[in-house]
């Protein structure tokens, strides 16, 4: 089985949950404000946040020197080329500097620091922190015990909500609203962490439709369908057939299949290439439809589709830098210029 078994999956869940419990009696004494999870911020602040990415997407000038003399510190445990990078960029590109580590393996956790240590020594160097982690719940062990803001890169399967805020900047400036959409979600939805973020944040906006489209393996986490879409009565329909969903919809969000969760490279190999997304199969689709992706892909989006003007993952990347310039401006609380 590729899957931790019931007990193992059991025991995750109740140590990740005494986190979070343990994280909010944390932030009833120390008001310093963190994103671990994308309902961290409101609607209301997700639409100030994005509305200063696209001012900074226009007026990318304006905005060179207004973290100078501040840094940021990159602790990824996790492979990341994106992430890390865009983080990186977005810092420089507002007049800060950047220090850090992209492997676990080259920081002290492969002398077997904890993530707590870690981060308490790193809130001396730095004055906010990006980190990604293959643990979840790992950024929120960090979060009690940081002297600075932090920001959930990636946590495990549970979260990424740097992404997801990159994914609304992108679908806004796509479709010109987040609501009144139907969107479908392609590939590993039960590992796929900014699928359930993404899910997380749209099911705020009002007659958003979301059809699931997986292999029964890879289906959504009972914590999304039940707790999540029924819970708050979002319409929803789980397919297995691409092609036929291809017409509905106003957004397409294709994942990849991701070996790093399995534990069988038999049922990897088994799954990864349930759907590859082509030229005849955008045929199928609308002419306002668009593909988005997190990226890295691997093959699940032929080449072919890059010079469709509906693929929208490569804007989708440079979106993430404007998103991660303003979440840093907000979580240092740094003035904006005029």
């Amino acid at each position: 089985m590729p899957y931790l078994d019931a007990p193992a999956a059991a025991l995750v869940s109740v140590r990740y949950f005494s986190f979070i419990i343990n994280y909010i009696h944390k932030a009833k004494e120390n008001p310093m404000r963190h994103l671990l999870n994308p309902l961290d911020f409101s609607v209301e602040e997700i639409d100030s946040l994005l509305a200063l990415a696209r001012d900074i997407e226009h007026n990318l000038p304006k905005y060179a020197h207004v973290c100078a003399g501040k840094k940021l510190a990159t602790l990824f445990y996790e492979p990341s080329t994106r992430t890390r990078l865009s983080f990186e960029a977005a810092m420089l590109n507002l007049g800060g500097s950047v220090l850090g580590f992209s492997s676990a393996d080259s920081s002290s956790a492969a002398k077997g620091e904890s993530v707590a240590d870690t981060i308490r020594m790193i809130s001396c160097y730095a004055d906010i922190c990006a980190m990604r982690h293959p643990k979840e719940g790992a950024a929120y062990v960090a979060a009690q015990k940081s002297g600075i803001p932090v920001i959930n890169a990636g946590d495990g399967g549970h979260q990424h909500p740097t992404q997801t805020l990159t994914d609304l900047m992108t679908i806004r400036s796509l479709k010109g609203r987040l609501d009144s959409l139907t969107i479908g979600l392609c590939g590993d939805l039960k590992f796929g962490r900014t699928v359930h973020s993404l899910i997380n944040a749209m099911v705020r906006y009002p007659n958003v439709k979301f059809i699931l489209i997986s292999p029964p393996e890879l289906r959504v986490p009972d914590s999304i369908r039940e707790d999540v879409l029924k819970a708050k009565g979002i319409p929803f329909e789980e397919v297995g057939n691409l092609d036929e969903a291809l017409g509905q919809l106003d957004i397409l969000y294709m994942t990849r299949v991701q070996k790093e969760r399995f534990f069988n490279e038999e049922d990897y190999i088994r799954l990864k290439d349930c759907y590859i997304l082509n030229k005849k199969k955008m045929k199928l689709a609308k002419e306002d439809m668009f593909v988005l992706h997190p990226l890295p892909r691997v093959n699940e989006i032929s080449v072919e589709v890059d010079d469709d003007p509906r693929a929208a993952y490569f804007r989708q990347a440079q979106y993430g830098v404007y998103v991660r310039m303003a979440l840093i401006m907000t979580l240092l609380e740094v003035e904006k210029p005029c």
